[in-house]
This record gives structure tokens, sequence and C-alpha cells, in this order.
């Protein structure tokens, strides 16, 4: 298959390109940080395209180099993501910028490829998202709301695309020892509450999900009780999550 893969240069996006690639595929990857991305495309064998893929004109360099490269594209993996900023004080530029990386950056690909997959009755769409698009994440309100947008996003693909050969899959792990695991400080304890993950663990999840098409793809096997607590009962979801900024409040 002829793949995308975007923010592989490293941490997630990396491992996901590297199991396609081991699988046999052909693979592109896309990371704004154009170093690491030439260098992660040569040690694993993929074809760099480093660049800003959640702006119009940087998706569009990319999907048409991939095309150029390949004669089409069969699945993109919408990787790249940001936290974004912090709180109420997050300013209106950072709040542009998480929606930009984290949901637009998706949509933006998927007008685009789309239309090339209802021609061909198949393409396959996956978003990599994080359990905060499930559930929240405390501390960063931009995190929080564009993860659930992407999640939402992914959601009105497949229900609007399903029947008509397009695959479309969210994956929500929680703790994942990425560079963004790293810098979490005091948040650390409850990301990796339910264990920390390698980035290759989040990648075979992708490959195991390629057989069944499954929506959503959960490498943390707990996030779908709490999924199922929050909605069933979303007021104890929320004096729970409270009492987790409580505590943060107190000095953890």
């Amino acid at each position: 298959m002829r793949i995308v893969v975007t923010g592989a240069g490293r941490g997630i996006g990396r491992a996901i390109a590297a199991a396609f690639i081991d699988r046999g595929d052909q693979v592109v990857i896309n990371d704004v940080d154009a170093e690491a991305c030439r260098a992660t495309a040569e040690e694993i064998g993929a074809i760099a395209v480093p660049g800003d893929a959640a702006t119009e004109a940087g998706v569009e360099a990319l999907l048409a180099a991939a095309r150029a490269e390949f004669g089409g594209i069969d699945v993109f993996v919408a990787n790249a993501g940001i936290e974004g900023g912090a709180g109420l004080n997050t300013s209106d530029e950072q709040w542009a910028r998480a929606l930009d990386v984290n949901v637009m950056a998706h949509v933006r690909a998927a007008r685009s490829l789309v239309p090339e997959w209802l021609e061909r009755g198949e393409g396959r769409f996956i978003t990599v998202a994080s359990a905060a698009g499930l559930l929240m994440m405390i501390g960063s309100a931009p995190y929080s709301v564009t993860k659930h947008a992407a999640v939402a996003f992914a959601e009105w693909l497949s229900a609007t695309y399903r029947h008509q050969g397009i695959v479309v899959q969210a994956v929500c792990p929680q703790g994942v020892r990425t560079p963004m695991y790293e810098g979490a400080g005091p948040l650390k304890p409850m990301l990796h509450h339910d264990g920390l993950l390698e980035p290759e663990d989040v990648a075979a999840s992708v490959m195991a999900a390629l057989d069944d098409d499954r929506f959503l793809i959960l490498p943390h096997d707990t996030v779908a009780g709490y999924y199922q607590a929050r909605a069933t009962n979303p007021d104890a979801w929320l004096d729970q999550m409270n009492g987790i900024q409580r505590w943060l409040e107190s000095g953890g």
C-alpha cells in the first residue's frame, strides 16, 4: 500500500511509519522538523517530504509529492499534533495553531483525498488523536478541545463515507513515551497511571486494527471503561477530574 504519515520525525508517527515499511508498504513521511524528517526517512527507508502539513499549501504539497512518487495514496495517517497552551490564559494565536494542527490539518487532507478515494471505491484515514479526545486532559484546554474535535471529525467522516469504501479509524492512547509525555511535568503520574506505552506499542495496535477496520483503536484497554463511565454518569466523572485538578493545585 501507499502510505502518508504526518508528524513522523519521531515518536508515534515514526513508529507507525516504520511498522508500515516492515509490512512492505511504500511510505512518505512528513514533519515540520525537516532535519528529523529526513533523518528518520533515511533510517527506516521512507521518503521524506518535510513541511507544515497543517496549512492548506503544506498539505497539498505533501499529497502532491506522494502522488507523484506513488501514483496515488491508499492510507493517510494524520498523526501530527501539538499541546498548544494551557488554560484560559492561552492566547488566540495558540488556540488557532492548535486548531490548525490538531483539527484543520485533518479536514484539509480529507478534502483532497476523499474525492480520489470515492472514485476508486476505497481509502483509509487514520486519525491519531488521544484518550483526551474521548475523555479530557487536565491542564490543557486547547489539547482537550481539539482532540475531541479530531475524534468528532473522524466520526463524521466514517458516518458519511463508510458505505462507499472509506475506512476511518481514530487512535486514542493514554501515556506514551514521547517528547510530549516527557514535557508533561506534574501530569506524568496521571498519564502513566494505566501503564506507559512505547510508540511501537501504539503502532502495533494500529497494525492489528487494519484487519478488522474498527473505528476506535485503544492501545490502553482501560480507556473503553473510562469512556463508558464518562457517558453513563458525567457528573461523577467531572467530580473525579476536578479531584485531580485540586490534587495538582495542592502540589501533588
